[in-house]
């Protein structure tokens, strides 16, 4: 499954103004956080999983879904195995009115089940029966009723309108991560496999589709207007990734080299807009098979755009489903950003097919395995489809930085975290499992080198086929594969929450250069210095001036500190570690060695990524109240002849997060006069207009510069972007995909009623989902207070889908300090509505994270968190703690630099005396 956790942190500049990590620099001394932790988190459930005494071994279910009541009914005949007698059998069931429920062992009478009991605050459900089951296969039938919700999970019902405007309904699946018991009753556990015979008995005017091709389509006996739609039988398989859509679609197909028949499904008129995803999934699908050296297992795989879907994507075995945004490109109108975002989601969701379907996580507990795993190969897959990209530096700044801002918190996790109930589920769906993931795989494939990780890989995929592994087992074959000791190295990665700081000091010895190294773990609020220090094995790879790409030496720093000899190397050389930044670590440099990199920013003799790393290093340490704000201001000015879209993008994001800080003083506009200094020359070498010769990267770059300059006030800016937003409108020049972000946020920041109007206007008429979103992303920037109002009330309306209302209201918190107030008052006051709408999912989280992290207030710290205990959201208690905790860190940070900051911005305009 793919979030939308900001993981667009490095895409187009207007989705990334709300998408930056939250500021996290340096707590007062007498912050308690375990008392925020105590206080929020009521006593973790018992959790009990599935008794073991009966397990299926195939599921036959028919479902018969009523498009116009929102129920549905279903049958369910499975194959089960009774590996002890035992009179009752205990399954998963969740919204689910079972009517008759009865066992038949093989070749016997068939037993009536004499009672249901559910458990509803388990999800489960105990069928009783009059005597006992005894031991070997049987047949369990169960007819039942339930509801097609609107909750985007489960078997749910999803709002479209035809092309001529009329407003219908499709039914659509959601199950991971525990809601396929909303859908028939099931042991809805990822390590009970099973094989899947589905039937749909569905209006026969609408596609029916599932995770097999079809094999019988026949008219329904007791309604003419009703087929019934047979699938074939599906790989013994995890229910969280059974699927089935009823609905109308249009699609494209294609086949891949490899002979896999594939299709992507889109709403009806529009199959044009399937055809960028279809090109990507048939050029993915052979790059997984030889890079797994495993041939992809089903006949075919269809992807789906899906109207109302809470994630981005979701995994699905031969079916893939998406939102509108993450798989629909059109050519005239969508922008350079969106189209890589398709490519990465594709990307990330192809890969699932193998590493998380083909072998499947025993437990939730080792879910970073499927999405740390996937969220780094769609990188890989990436390269190799649009190496134009340079996708990999887009990684450090949209995966690598996030997961170390997140995990500096004293409220993050490890990576692995045992969950039981399913609300404890739902909250590691977060930057941790994915990006950190994602950034760990990244540094072990660095270590083990390409070609021994993927002859483990291989190893682990053959071995684990149709069945489930661990983490461990991942590491075994890695580790049979590469020689090198996977287990001990990554086990201190993924098992203890954080990482480290690596503080790097030299010495010249002759033609020596002696480096002496130490670690120790790095927190939000400067580094550890408790007793009981956790360390890690780190792989240090280290590179110097002579060849800045290209590492002259690695070691594994398995010990709090050592000492590190580089053999000729003349003193006016400098050295660099973690080249790439591949290493999951933040590095203090002495003053002498960071003096001597800095050039290396100026005259680019840095790679991108490096240069992107030290700045970002260095903005952490400032956040954290180990150097001064300033010197990382000091340090943003050397960038002035930075040619990289990514490391604009990523020191973009760290001046967006300034900015916010500084809105809670009376100079913030000092800081927007800095931004506009700083961005001016790139912005007046790019221009307005692409040039010939130019590619994705300069798009997203003129994107990135013109919205910052726009929303700092940057007066030509503003006037040229009013001027082509006037044209716009009018119909005599319509804008480019890519500019429109940028004009939209710059006439809005700076806009009136009207502007809202227009824009409110043109939201109505956008036929594209990419365009609806665009603007309700953008709609926040607006300044006068009785806008920003409208503007959260039209979240909640009819034209906003329900899992976009999220980033409206994020776009109103994120944009200025009046709408940060604003942004959480609305939430409090429509908290039941919200809650209602999107409990026990992510996007809970995520609404709470987007209102509230931007205060820097102490009080606000506590107001969040005493609303939160009376308002319980289990699914984002830990959400709620790494919130609180950013804001008593955001209020330090400014206490401890706002003057400092206000001082270097007045006297870097004053005249030279």
């Amino acid at each position: 499954m793919l979030l939308l956790l900001g993981r667009r942190v490095s895409l187009s500049f207007a989705k990334r103004v709300r998408t930056c990590h939250p500021p996290s620099p340096s707590k007062p001394a007498l912050v308690n956080f375990n008392q925020i932790h105590k206080k929020i988190m009521p006593e973790r459930r018992p959790f009990v999983r599935l008794p073991t005494d009966v397990y299926p071994v195939n599921y036959g279910l028919c479902l018969k879904p009523d498009l116009i009541d929102f129920t549905f009914e279903g049958k369910l005949e499975a194959v089960v195995e009774v590996t002890q007698a035992t009179n009752q059998i205990v399954m998963n069931c969740a919204d689910i009115d079972i009517i008759t429920a009865s066992f038949a062992p093989e070749g016997g009478e068939e037993i009536n089940a004499t009672g249901f009991n559910y458990q509803n605050e388990d999800e489960k459900v105990t069928l009783s029966f009059p005597s006992a089951l005894q031991k070997g296969s049987g047949t369990l039938k169960i007819d039942f009723v339930g509801e097609l919700n609107d909750k985007m999970k489960g078997f749910y019902r999803s709002k479209y309108a035809t092309p001529a405007g009329e407003i219908r309904y499709a039914a659509v699946t959601q199950f991971e991560a525990t809601d396929a018991r909303r859908a028939f009753p099931c042991w809805d556990e990822p390590a009970i496999k099973a094989t899947f015979d589905i039937t749909l008995i569905v209006p026969k005017d609408r596609v029916a589709l599932s995770n097999m091709n079809v094999i019988d389509r026949k008219p329904y006996p007791d309604d003419e207007n009703l087929v019934e739609v047979k699938f074939a039988t599906t790989p013994i398989m995890s229910t969280y990734l059974v699927a089935f859509v009823i609905g109308e679609y249009d699609f494209v197909e294609s086949q891949s080299s490899d002979g896999v028949t594939v299709r992507v499904y889109t709403p009806i008129g529009k199959a044009e807009q399937g055809k960028f995803a279809l090109e990507v999934a048939t050029k993915t699908l052979p790059f997984y098979k030889d890079y797994f050296n495993v041939p992809y297992p089903l006949p075919k795989i269809d992807l789906i755009a899906i109207a109302d879907f809470a994630a981005g994507a979701m995994e699905n075995w031969g079916l893939v489903t998406y939102r509108e945004t993450a798989l629909l490109i059109d050519p005239k109108n969508s922008c350079s950003s969106s189209r890589q975002w398709v490519a990465l989601v594709v990307g990330h969701e192809l890969a699932h097919q193998w590493f998380g379907n083909l072998v499947t996580m025993e437990w939730w507990t080792h879910l970073w395995l499927n999405e740390g795993f996937a969220s780094w190969i769609e990188y890989l897959c990436v390269d190799h489809c649009f190496p134009e990209y340079d996708i990999w530096t887009q990684f450090v700044s949209a995966d690598y930085t996030r997961a170390l801002d997140l995990d500096a918190l004293d409220n993050s996790h490890p990576i692995e975290v045992n969950v039981g109930h399913p609300s404890e589920v739902d909250e590691i769906f977060d930057a941790i499992s994915y990006s950190k993931g994602a950034s760990v795989i990244r540094m072990l494939h660095n270590y083990i080198g390409d070609e021994d990780f993927r002859k483990g890989m291989n190893a682990y995929l053959l071995k684990f086929q149709h069945k489930n592994a661990s983490t461990e087992d991942l590491w075994d074959c890695l580790e049979q594969a590469s020689g090198k000791p996977i287990a001990a190295v990554m086990s201190s990665w993924t098992k203890q929450m954080g990482f480290p700081i690596i503080v790097v000091d030299q010495e010249q010895q002759g033609d020596d250069r002696i480096l002496k190294i130490s670690q120790k773990k790095f927190c939000a609020s400067g580094p550890h210095n408790g007793e009981d220090c956790p360390s890690w094995m780190v792989p240090i790879s280290i590179c110097t001036s002579e060849d800045p790409a290209c590492t002259k030496l690695k070691v594994l720093l398995d010990r709090p500190e050592t000492s590190i000899t580089l053999n000729n190397i003349s003193p006016d050389q400098w050295v660099k570690i973690n080249p790439g930044t591949v290493g999951f670590y933040r590095i203090q440099y002495s003053s002498s060695m960071l003096e001597s990199l800095l050039p290396g920013i100026r005259d680019l003799t840095l790679q991108p990524v490096d240069r992107l790393g030290l700045q970002n290093d260095l903005f952490s340490l400032s956040r954290a109240g180990m150097i001064s704000t300033v010197e990382v201001l000091k340090l943003m000015e050397a960038f002035v002849n930075e040619p990289n879209y990514t490391v604009w993008s990523d020191l973009s994001c760290n001046l967006g997060v300034l900015s916010s800080l500084l809105s809670h003083t009376d100079f913030h506009e000092e800081i927007q006069e800095f931004i506009r200094d700083l961005f001016t020359p790139i912005g007046l070498k790019l221009g307005w207009d692409s040039r010939q010769g130019e590619g994705h990267l300069d798009a997203l770059l003129r994107g990135l510069v013109l919205g910052k300059l726009g929303k700092a006030g940057h007066k030509p800016t503003l006037e040229e972007a009013r001027r082509r937003f006037k044209d716009h409108v009018e119909g005599k020049q319509i804008l480019s995909a890519d500019l429109r972000s940028p004009v939209y946020l710059t006439v809005l920041k700076h806009g009136d009623s009207t502007t809202l109007d227009t824009m409110l206007k043109l939201h109505k008429q956008a036929d594209m989902q990419e365009e609806k979103n665009r603007i309700e992303r953008v709609l926040g920037a607006i300044s006068a207070p009785d806008l920003i109002q409208k503007v959260l009330n039209f979240a909640l309306s009819e034209e906003v889908r329900p899992q976009d209302t999220v980033s409206v209201i994020g776009g109103v918190a994120g944009s200025s300090k009046h709408g940060r107030k604003a942004a959480w008052k609305f939430v409090k006051d429509n908290w039941e509505e919200l809650h209602n709408r999107y409990q026990g999912g992510f996007l809970i989280s995520r609404l709470i994270k987007l209102s509230v992290d931007g205060f820097a207030v102490d009080k606000m710290a506590a107001e969040v968190k005493s609303f939160f205990e009376s308002h319980h959201a289990p699914a984002a208690e830990r959400t709620v703690q790494q919130c609180c905790e950013n804001i008593l860190l955001n209020a330090a940070w400014l206490k401890r630099d706002a003057d400092d900051i206000h001082q270097y911005l007045l006297q870097r305009k004053a005249p030279p005396v």
